[in-house]
């Protein structure tokens, strides 16, 4: 039997493994971390350099983006190297560190996107308000409560260890040297999911539903009043966008989520027996959010659109760039 420290007393054996299989896995993970930097680097970029990008809103996705690349960059390497050589080699410090951070930035992404449903909410449903509700110094708190929350969570459960409470027997006899997860006794399985996914996930699922009944009335009013087939057809054709955006939307942000705190929760329940490969496979899944990210809040619309296609292309270097018109059509980009 292969140890991931061979000359180490208690060290944590090796999960033997197909080379072919082992580099599938390397592929995928890489490519999801690049796309996750990229395309958040990207965002950050945009929305940085360009003038008419600087809005509270797009604000807020700046710091999403930066909680997404710095999660990329950082985090998922490692992750990755613990998910395919299922050893950790880089100490029990740096395992405290990483595992705060993990936390951290996954409850700050998810909570990012919790508020960016409440700006949405106000933009569609309220528009008539938006401008003197949703103000940089209400984006500023939202900001500023995700990170404080974030950090407060991510670093206050690893260091304090109020998650071992009571588990400790349990701990100690699981214990070897190359192992780094996160364990979560009954308490903290049901209250940290519930801080970093229940409550935000609870507020977009309803805000979003509201959202769309919203904007399923509005098409309804504007092909009243504008009884041609082509307007008709336009009313529709809104109202079929605004499905299809709140269904990408939620359905990803579920899908990546929600089996990996279902997960949590259950496994304080059954021995903490989740197979470790389920485990990482779910975790996997939530990471990819953060490369979602950038393409649904990013590329989904037209003006992130030319501003990356200005970037890719160079022109961003080029004097005044920043004040580029991204909202009408221009031949800047064919120059």
């Amino acid at each position: 039997m292969q140890y991931c420290f061979q000359h180490v007393k208690g060290s944590c054996p090796k999960a033997q493994r197909v080379v072919i299989f082992k580099a599938v896995i390397y592929v995928i993970m890489v490519g999801t971390i690049v796309v996750a930097v990229c395309g958040n680097i990207m965002v950050i970029i945009s929305i940085s350099h360009f003038k008419q990008l600087h809005s509270p809103t797009n604000f807020l996705i700046l710091s999403l983006a930066c909680v997404d690349c710095f999660l990329g960059a950082f985090i998922m390497p490692y992750s990755m190297i613990r998910s395919v050589e299922t050893c950790w080699y880089f100490g029990e410090m740096f395992c405290k560190i990483h595992s705060s951070f993990d936390m951290m930035m996954s409850t700050a992404s998810i909570l990012h996107l919790g508020f960016i449903a409440i700006d949405r909410y106000y933009a569609i449903c309220e528009p008539l308000r938006y401008r003197s509700k949703i103000t940089m110094s209400i984006i500023t708190i939202f900001i500023s409560i995700t990170w404080i929350v974030s950090l407060g969570f991510g670093f206050g459960v690893i260091y304090s260890k109020v998650n071992l409470e009571g588990i400790e027997g349990f701990v100690i006899l699981n214990h070897c040297v190359g192992t780094c997860f996160v364990i979560l006794n009954k308490m903290w399985g049901l209250l940290g999911p519930l801080v970093s996914f229940i409550i935000p996930g609870t507020v977009m699922i309803f805000l979003y539903i509201r959202i769309f009944v919203v904007a399923r009335r509005h098409a309804k009013v504007i092909d009243k009043i504008l009884s041609k087939p082509s307007n008709h057809d336009i009313a529709e054709n809104r109202e079929r966008k605004a499905a299809k955006t709140l269904g990408i939307v939620m359905g990803v942000f579920l899908l990546c989520w929600l089996p990996f705190f279902i997960t949590i929760i259950i496994d304080p329940f059954i021995n903490f027996s989740t197979p470790i490969i389920l485990f990482d496979t779910l975790m996997w899944l939530g990471y990819f959010n953060s490369a979602c990210n950038p393409i649904i809040y990013g590329l989904f619309y037209p003006w992130f659109q030319k501003a990356f296609k200005i970037i890719i292309t160079g022109k961003v270097f080029k004097k005044y760039s920043s004040f580029i018109n991204l909202f009408t059509e221009n031949n800047y980009l064919k120059k």
